[in-house]
């Protein structure tokens, strides 16, 4: 795909458990829907008769990873084709329309569960992913997205769009849940927010869009963004870090580092204990 990295692969020699059959064995939610219960059975048997091993480490199918990923490897290497133009696409919209960091930084971000991970109530997944490394309204923002671009806004500039009715169908209906969703956003403070997203989303579906020098704006907005201390997205992941599973692990150890940063420390003057968190943070832009 033009403008995305390629990357550098290995050869199935160079990678573990060399000379042997390495077998992948699907996500047990990725074999549910599919009425593939004696997949993972078939495979023991077959490790059993054959001598073939489940993969571990790097796949050669895989482009290597750096040492330190940051947010951008990820787009390169990790994210799908469409994902990849998508996000682009749908903050550059949105820096184009005037609108300031936090709705640009929520458009880049708000489908990397899509893009990545799983696509099953992707905002939801893809806003506790990014919650301990963003504002708490952006994170809210990628959340609700979820449940608001089922529902039209025209008063704002937001149809139903007609690519979801022949995505799901004209007789789709949203579940229970995302109507309840729908109700709380309307009514909270951030709503607009969230909004801005779906607006942005419809619209940026356009496959002769040129994102050369992308990276350089996503860079230059998310730099003037301090996010906590122990994000992987701006100081890069260790090789354990990089799955987005792990980051999503991480995600949960952070918060509760974050819960623990709560408590005052009486010890120090309100302006010290300022200090200390200010120094304590990092800028994107030295790690970009």
């Amino acid at each position: 795909m033009k403008h995305k990295k390629t990357g550098e692969f290995l050869t199935s020699a160079q990678c573990p458990q060399a000379g042997r059959e390495r077998m992948i064995l699907p996500q047990p939610i990725a074999l549910l829907a599919m009425n593939k219960d004696n997949t993972e059975r078939a495979m023991l048997q077959h490790m059993r008769r054959t001598g073939a091993v489940f993969m571990m480490g790097q796949n050669p199918e895989l482009p290597l990873m750096p040492e330190r990923p940051t947010l951008l490897d990820f787009f390169h290497y990790r994210f799908s084709d469409v994902a990849f133009m998508h996000l682009l696409q749908c903050a550059k919209l949105a820096l184009d329309a005037g609108h300031e960091e936090k709705v640009v930084l929520a458009c880049l971000l708000h489908d990397v569960a899509n893009g990545a991970l799983l696509r099953t109530d992707h905002g939801y997944w893809g806003a506790q992913m990014i919650a301990p490394y963003v504002s708490e309204e952006i994170a809210w923002a990628v959340k609700y997205h979820q449940a608001l671009r089922y529902f039209a806004d025209e008063a704002v500039g937001f149809k139903y769009p007609d690519a979801y009715t022949a995505f799901f169908g004209p007789d789709y209906r949203p579940f229970e849940y995302l109507c309840q969703a729908h109700e709380e956003a309307r009514n909270h403070r951030w709503y607009m927010t969230s909004r801005l997203i779906t607006i942005y989303d419809i619209y940026s579906f356009q496959d002769d869009w040129d994102v050369a020098g992308y990276g350089c704006f996503i860079a230059d907005t998310a730099a003037r963004l301090v996010i906590g201390r122990y994000e992987i997205l701006s100081r890069g992941a260790s090789p354990s870090e990089q799955s987005p599973v792990a980051l999503a692990q991480a995600c949960a150890v952070s918060r509760a580092f974050r819960r623990r940063d709560r408590v005052p420390d009486r010890s120090r003057s309100h302006p010290e204990r300022m200090a200390v968190r200010r120094d304590c943070r990092w800028d994107i832009l030295a790690r970009w």
